[in-house]
């Protein structure tokens, strides 16, 4: 699927400014919509929005369709009664510029149990908007709302070491455990119902101001989730429920020893007796909540490096077909056209070029990577097609300018003679190089346009700890960044605004 020509920003929800520990669904997430208005972007791309997992990461989340409740807006439910404003004070743990998630996670669950409480008190899970979002839902929300109980209330124990009778799902076990967790089940229903509720309205908000949102689908999905717990049968697990092979990729430019990522692997032929059923409603879902869809390690598609469980790390593998066009096939067939980005970095072998381009779905290229080689280097601009997305970096990147100070003498001689520049705003080189290019989508992190050096790096592949963290503050942004912004976007056709100044524009529109 063929993208109109545009540009936008890379930031996730938690990278907001705001009060409570993190960004989230409130004001500031509306802030930052106008203010892409008013930089002439089109896009804004997050990461995924279910649940974080093992490190903080929304990549290893307990649910392929449920919500992040950390992002709820507390501000909304103290609006609508069910929070006070003295329930709501600044926590000495808060900073402005990194996310303690322990103090955060905390303080946050505790205000959504009071709110829910409040709200399951006083209308007894009548609210028909309440009960209409629960029937909807039902097809994930039931075992998701169990699940989550079950963890809780076991202290997050893997579910293969829970009762026979629930790791089994018997029936007898699983209507016992709703009657006993009853009011834990609303609850995580509640605060779905929250979130999905301030979503749905922070969307449409962006959609009216012609703003799409790029969202993330994480191709394979944790251990410890309501749908690997729900659908045995679709994952690679033994008889007591313990995966037997886990996912990740081999030795890359990340890491030497590859990365072992710990999901189990799907039984693809089970997938294929139900024709694709699972991933159908995944891709359905999501295209539901986002208006375009990156799917993490679309490689693994193709196919994918197998892990024994047992293994330390990912340098003992094996290289497995995956389900190929098939599966984009019944997709297609189901739900039409795909807005779907092909996240094709990593080992592209030409069995992923061809589904990537079978469906005429649109690669990612990185400018970071583009100058450790010569000129036929893939991810150098002038070797791009159109249908393609161009970033600077994305979260697993350092910032541009962490990256330039970074890298070999090769590499920044390299850069500096490529984008014509001594390299004293590396990061602007990049994003107006990435912005002229011939390729349809040009993403690029809020930290590079603000210039930030390597301790705002969001993530670092490998590493369980630190990351996920980086947040900013409204001082941060500036007006010259907006103007310069909107201006590289207008002569470069990313957006409709005229790139002639017209008689009263203003004459600072560049950096002092």
């Amino acid at each position: 699927m063929r993208f109109p020509r545009s540009s936008g920003i890379l930031l996730h929800p938690t990278s907001l400014p705001g009060p409570n520990g993190s960004g989230d669904l409130g004001p500031a997430a509306y802030r930052f919509v106008d203010w892409l208005v008013a930089a002439g972007q089109k896009l804004w791309q997050i990461l995924p929005l279910g649940g974080i997992g093992p490190g903080n990461s929304p990549y290893m989340s307990s649910s392929a369709f449920a919500g992040n409740v950390l992002l709820i807006d507390l501000g909304e439910l103290q609006d609508r009664g069910w929070l006070s404003q003295d329930e709501l004070p600044d926590h000495p743990g808060f900073r402005e510029d990194r996310i303690d998630f322990s103090v955060m996670y905390h303080y946050r669950m505790e205000k959504l149990r009071l709110a829910a409480g409040r709200f399951l008190a006083a209308t007894g899970s009548g609210d028909p908007d309440y009960r209409r979002f629960c029937e909807a839902e039902q097809g994930w929300l039931d075992d998701y709302a169990l699940f989550m109980s079950l963890a809780e209330h076991l202290q997050w124990k893997d579910w293969y070491a829970w009762d026979p009778g629930l790791r089994r799902r018997e029936p007898a076990a699983l209507r016992e455990a709703n009657r006993q967790f009853a009011a834990d089940v609303a609850f995580w229903k509640f605060c779905q119902w929250c979130f999905f509720r301030q979503w749905f309205r922070l969307k449409q908000y962006a959609n009216e101001r012609d703003i799409q949102i790029i969202g993330d689908i994480p191709i394979f999905i944790a251990y410890q989730s309501a749908e690997v717990w729900a659908r045995q049968e679709l994952f690679e697990l033994d008889e007591n429920g313990k995966p037997t092979v886990i996912a990740g990729v081999p030795p890359d430019f990340f890491s030497a020893t590859g990365q072992r990522w710990g999901n189990p692997l799907y039984r693809w032929d089970s997938h294929e007796q139900e024709a694709y059923a699972w991933w159908i409603e995944r891709i359905r879902k999501t295209t539901a909540v986002v208006d375009i869809v990156r799917i993490d390690h679309f490689r693994g598609f193709a196919g994918y490096w197998e892990i024994p469980a047992t293994e330390p790390t990912a340098v003992k593998g094996r290289w497995l077909p995956g389900p190929g066009p098939k599966l984009f096939d019944a997709v297609k067939a189901a739900l039409g056209s795909l807005p779907i980005i092909a996240e094709d970095l990593g080992v592209i072998t030409e069995d992923v070029e061809a589904l990537r381009d079978g469906f005429q779905l649109p690669g990612m290229r990185i400018l970071q990577f583009a100058f450790a080689d010569d000129a036929k280097n893939t991810f150098l601009p002038h070797n791009y097609v159109p249908n393609t997305v161009v970033y600077t970096g994305t979260h697993d990147n350092d910032t541009s300018r962490g990256w330039f100070e970074a890298a070999t003498e090769r590499e920044r001689i390299f850069a500096q003679k490529y984008l014509n520049t001594e390299g004293k705003e590396i990061h602007w080189d990049l994003i107006h190089c990435a912005s002229e290019s011939v390729a349809d989508l040009a993403v690029y992190p809020l930290q590079d346009v603000l210039g930030m050096d390597a301790r705002a790096r969001m993530n670092l592949p490998g590493k369980a700890e630190g990351f996920w963290e980086w947040r900013f503050t409204w001082e941060q942004i500036e007006g010259w960044h907006t103007t310069r912004l909107r201006d590289m976007s207008a002569v470069h056709g990313r957006n409709a605004i005229d790139p002639l100044p017209l008689p009263d524009y203003p004459a600072d529109r560049a950096k002092p």
